[in-house]
């Protein structure tokens, strides 16, 4: 073994995942910089190292010194120290500032910063706001810098401890020691293959009750994360053997000693639930009987003439279905409104809203995004908000509107529903009171909702509400090819793919992915901000069956990214570059931020200097940490799951072959209802006929239905 000592000049390469860097040092002795390589995770620029390897030759990249350890000493030069401190190593010093404070206090710096903090206040330009940011950044960059060697130690990325620090703080690595599963309930992004690697390497029993626990949660998770509620036993003692590679009686009696915890709940029809999913399932069944059976207004009601008023003062005329509607949403507790586009259920939605403000009925609005909730109220003409900011949710609080604070209505209308899923709809209709009439209104053939239940095909299957399905296309909508096209695929039928020149839908035949994305690249990019004067970025979005593959989401968001927004003002985190003005999407649910799962915003601000950005969510600008970023990616495109409940002016759409385990009817028919002006759809006639003739759905695990239809359900 050799040792060289330099300071570290630039990272040329780092992955974020296995801690892996090739690093550029200056070290005495030698006239160019020498290649480091090796695990060097927790490096940064400025640094000085000394290191433990040896030396080796790459036929491609030439002589490098493979480290397999390393000490880090701090800087002995000013410039070394002004390099170190301006590399991001601490929120709040950029390269501007760090050459404020090396100018001030030249090699003193480091010991000032460390020892005596508040000195930094006498430099230019930095007040106590930054001073105190840097005192808490620099006592955490030396805890974090542990918990990265330890993790780096233990086969694991070390882009996660950031994260674990922030959850546990100074006991962050005997917590890790102690319970590593624990990572796995705790922190959002380190799944039960990442603690569980840790486990292994701290060499925790393979047996141990705190490993089969945290597989069967795992399992449990993933299922939901499907859109299940539950597992049958065998379901899931079957795969966490698979996964765990352990025995099934041990899987079996871990399974048992959970259900004595009240870890998991049983129920008697072989079911085994996590207990949020229970308590919601059941729940919901049983405030939605509740409702059912309060009482309704004794205010005695001329429906017909007051749809008579409607109709002349508005010069419209209903169909029969339509009358049906608006008569039973006036005479029932809880009702669906159901329909594909252009059968009505805006006007139809309009018109039983007249009929409640006419009885002198106190209506709300609501919609499960903030898109469907800004449609709801332009076509209404009447405030909308999401069910999240109707329910007054506050981070540490919970919701603010529930069974003891009820909402004040008459009657509430739900659009969108098809997108609400079991613990939503719980919450929701915990803070309806008894005597509040419930219209839901959806259409029930797009796809389930992202999160857990099948709710509103539950509630329509269990025939214990009244549900009016609206089917005639109303001649208006006729004249539009999205919505001819979209009830064809919704019958099974293959879509009419000759668009004329005044057409909104149109097909682009192409059989091969990376054609398929370069033909989306000049759609997007060209021919259609020029053809229909739109917005490039705001106006057209790009909607994928999947993620991967060279016509999936994350390889036509690279490209996009870079044809639209070629900017350098950026932030790298993980393996995305993310760019000042780059179209975002939220994929967690952040109640502290208040921004949730689909939400679709732009990058408004990045400041290099305290490691942020801010992100702009329909006119509000939301702050980011650098390390927050993983909860955030591109959407220029995203998948068709994503864009439930949203509508764009121009829709580019994706068909392969590669995409063939996604190509399902309400997946495609989801797509084409998602396109207000203009859909195109580019790809195979293979992969389009597939999608229309498989209609397939994978049933989730829900006991809702049944739980409706037994007398004492819920």
């Amino acid at each position: 073994m050799e040792y060289i000592s330099g300071v570290v000049e630039r990272i040329t390469y780092a992955n974020e995942e296995n801690g892996f860097c090739v690093i550029k040092i200056k070290s005495k002795g030698f006239s160019d910089l020498v290649t480091v390589v090796g695990n060097l995770a927790a490096v940064n620029v400025g640094a000085t190292l000394r290191l433990k390897g040896d030396w080796k030759f790459d036929s491609k990249f030439g002589k490098q010194f493979n480290a397999i350890d390393y000490r880090e000493t701090v800087p002995a030069t000013i410039a070394g120290i002004e390099k170190y401190l301006g590399s991001g190593l601490i929120k709040g010093i950029g390269p501007a500032y760090a050459r404020r404070i090396v100018g001030h206090f030249k090699e003193e710096t480091l010991r000032v910063i460390e020892e005596e903090a508040d000195y930094l206040i006498n430099v230019d330009g930095i007040g106590q706001k930054r001073v105190d940011m840097i005192k808490k950044a620099w006592k955490e960059q030396k805890e974090i810098k542990n918990v990265m060697l330890f993790l780096q130690s233990n086969g694991v990325s070390t882009a996660y401890a950031v994260k674990i620090y922030k959850t546990y703080g100074n006991e962050s690595i005997s917590i890790v020691k102690s319970n590593p599963f624990r990572l796995a309930d705790d922190i959002w992004g380190i799944g039960f293959k990442t603690a569980d690697k840790i486990a292994q390497q701290l060499g925790f029993d393979k047996n141990s009750f705190e490993r089969c626990r945290s597989g069967i949660i795992y399992v449990l998770n993933e299922l939901s994360n499907d859109g299940h509620c539950y597992a049958t036993r065998e379901q899931l003692v079957a795969a966490t053997v698979k996964m765990l590679e352990l025995e099934e009686g041990l899987i079996d009696a871990t399974v048992d000693r959970m259900i004595e915890e009240k870890s998991v709940i049983p129920d008697e029809n072989n079911a085994i639930y996590l207990p949020t999913f229970y308590f919601s399932e059941t729940g919901t069944v049983k405030r939605i009987k509740e409702i059912l059976s309060g009482q309704a207004s004794k205010q005695t009601i001329d429906v017909d003439q007051m749809i008579s008023e409607i109709q002349r003062e508005h010069d419209i005329s209903y169909d029969q279905v339509q009358l049906d509607a608006i008569r039973t949403a006036a005479m029932s507790k809880l009702m669906v409104l159901t329909g594909g586009p252009g059968t009505g259920k805006t006007t139809t939605t309009l018109a039983i809203i007249k009929v409640f403000q006419k009885m002198g009925r106190k209506v709300l609005l609501a919609a499960p995004t903030g898109r469907a909730a800004k449609r709801m109220s332009e076509t209404t003409g009447m405030e909308s908000k999401t069910i999240h900011r109707l329910l007054e949710f506050k981070p540490a609080e919970g919701y603010q509107k529930n069974a003891e604070n009820p909402l004040e209505c008459d009657a509430l209308i739900i659009d969108e529903t098809s997108m609400v899923d079991v613990i939503l709809m719980y919450n929701l209709l915990k803070a309806v009171a008894n005597e509040t009439i419930v219209i839901l209104v959806g259409d029930v053939d797009q796809l389930p909702s992202v999160g857990a239940g099948n709710v509103l095909k539950d509630i329509i299957d269990s025939g214990v509400v009244n549900v009016i399905r609206l089917t005639r296309i109303f001649r208006q909508a006729l004249g539009s090819a999205i919505i001819t096209n979209a009830h064809r695929i919704n019958k099974g039928e293959m879509p009419n793919l000759k668009g004329g020149r005044s057409s909104d839908f149109f097909y682009i035949e192409e059989e091969d992915p990376q054609k398929t994305a370069e033909t989306i690249k000049s759609l997007c990019v060209k021919r259609l901000p020029e053809y229909y004067k739109v917005d490039a970025i705001n106006d057209i979005q790009v909607l994928c069956p999947m993620q991967r593959g060279a016509a999936g989401a994350q390889n036509l968001n690279s490209i996009l990214q870079e044809a639209l927004n070629p900017t350098d003002i950026t932030m790298k985190y993980g393996g995305t570059v993310y760019r000042l003005n780059d179209k975002v999407m939220q994929i967690k649910n952040n109640y502290d931020k208040n921004v949730f799962n689909g939400d679709i915003g732009t990058i408004s601000k990045i400041d290099m200097e305290d490691k942020t950005l801010a992100i702009r969510f329909d006119g509000n600008d939301v702050d980011y940490d650098a390390t927050e970023l993983d909860e955030v990616v591109l959407a220029y495109a995203t998948t068709v799951h994503k864009s439930q409940g949203s509508e764009y002016k121009i829709v580019v759409a994706p068909f392969t072959m590669q995409h063939y385990m996604m190509l399902q009817r309400n997946l495609l028919y989801t797509c084409v209802t998602r396109a207000k002006k203009i859909f195109v759809l580019v790809g195979s006639k293979k992969a389009i006929g597939i999608a229309v003739s498989n209609s397939k759905i994978q049933q989730r695990n829900t006991m809702l239905a049944k739980r409706l239809q037994e007398k004492n359900g819920g």
